[in-house]
């Protein structure tokens, strides 16, 4: 079986080098040597400041919500993850959906104004597939009402806007390290800031805002990543550059066997470096995608329906949450994205381009 992504494990001998260590300390968690190192390592390699390592990018979210001091509405996309709107919604807020673009399936920020209330106290976004918001009309229209802005930035590591990291944008960006991810932990996330005093309050709030045995500084839960985890982000970060070039290849062979098909894929951005996250395909209808899908699952493979449903659609959502976004809804029920990872053979590339071609027929 070929699954729609495949974790990159690295060696078992790297690996054991930090459990050594690990062992000698005999520290697990609580912030110990190699968190701090990864940390480190991690901020250096983006080009960021104000990084917080967390135990997974759902509490990334929450977290930067909290620390944002975040009530009322929030205007997002429905076009993301559930954890986008999940996380609104644990932290007793309220989604406001925004339509997306036909062209990036990012949120429409030619439409955001038009949803902004007095209650409205920020915008979360994701950049989807690792596809960049527009960020630059998103942080005018922020600057103008006073609004916070977050990134669900899950897909979006070692993306660069015009050199420029696309994780600097808005008040923080999120990350996840999920074992799905270019670059994970097995479990894992971040939270970056682009103020400092979020940060030291993302800081607290992930580590029960407990300082020393006696001081309770802020409210808190407990969000911290072991030391397991990091360790195992120090064996794949080195590797990540070697991650990237791979996918590029892979997503460049499906480009080529995929030519000339009706397919729709998101459009690159002027001075955009990409990381080649994911490679999804938009069909021309809902009954060709199901023909693919059920022809690839029949050849061994294993695509995804990512992202669906649109999430305005979510079915725990009260009614007066829901709204329409035609646009969204349209595309979560034509998309697929198909395998790609590290480690994906060429000759498994062309034969999923070659069921994918004769479905279409």
């Amino acid at each position: 079986m070929i699954t729609v992504t495949k974790s990159y494990i690295p060696s078992l001998d790297d690996y054991t080098v930090y459990l050594e260590k690990i062992w000698q300390s005999g520290q697990l968690t609580n912030n110990g040597s190699l968190c701090q190192q990864l940390e480190h390592d991690i901020a250096n390699y983006l080009g960021v400041a104000n990084l917080e390592l967390v135990s997974n990018g759902t509490l990334a979210i929450q977290l930067a919500i909290k620390a944002l001091n975040l009530q009322g509405e929030i205007i997002t996309t429905p076009y993301s993850y559930v954890a986008t709107t999940s996380s609104i919604l644990w932290e007793g807020c309220k989604p406001v959906f925004v339509d997306i673009e036909n062209h990036s399936f990012c949120i429409n920020s030619e439409l955001i104004e038009r949803a902004i209330t007095e209650k409205t106290s920020a915008i979360l976004a994701t950049h989807v597939y690792g596809y960049p918001c527009d960020v630059i009309k998103i942080q005018q229209i922020a600057d103008k009402y006073k609004l916070k802005v977050i990134y669900d930035a899950a897909h979006a590591f070692g993306v660069k806007l015009a050199g420029k990291s696309i994780l600097q944008y808005g008040d923080c960006s999120t990350l996840s390290f999920h074992a799905t991810k270019l670059f994970h932990t097995a479990e894992g996330g971040a939270v970056i800031s682009r103020n400092g005093e979020v940060a030291k309050r993302v800081f607290l709030m992930k580590k029960f805002g407990h300082v020393g045995e006696d001081d309770y500084l802020d409210i808190g839960i407990n969000a911290k990543m072991s030391e397991l985890h990091a360790a195992m982000g120090l064996c794949v970060l080195p590797k990540v550059n070697d991650i990237i070039a791979y996918r590029r290849m892979v997503s460049k062979l499906y480009d080529s066997g995929l030519e000339g098909l009706e397919l729709i894929s998101p459009k690159v951005a002027q001075g955009l470096e990409y990381n080649y996250a994911y490679y999804p395909v938009v069909f021309p209808s809902y009954n060709d995608m199901m023909r693919v899908r059920q022809a690839l699952i029949d050849g061994g493979i294993m695509p995804r329906r990512y992202f669906y449903p649109s999430l305005n659609t979510l079915p725990y959502l009260s009614i007066e949450r829901q709204s329409s976004c035609p646009v969204s809804e349209n595309i979560a029920s034509r998309v697929l994205c198909l395998p790609l990872y590290f480690g994906l053979e060429q000759q498994d590339v062309h034969k999923i381009c070659k069921i994918v071609i004769e479905a279409m027929v």
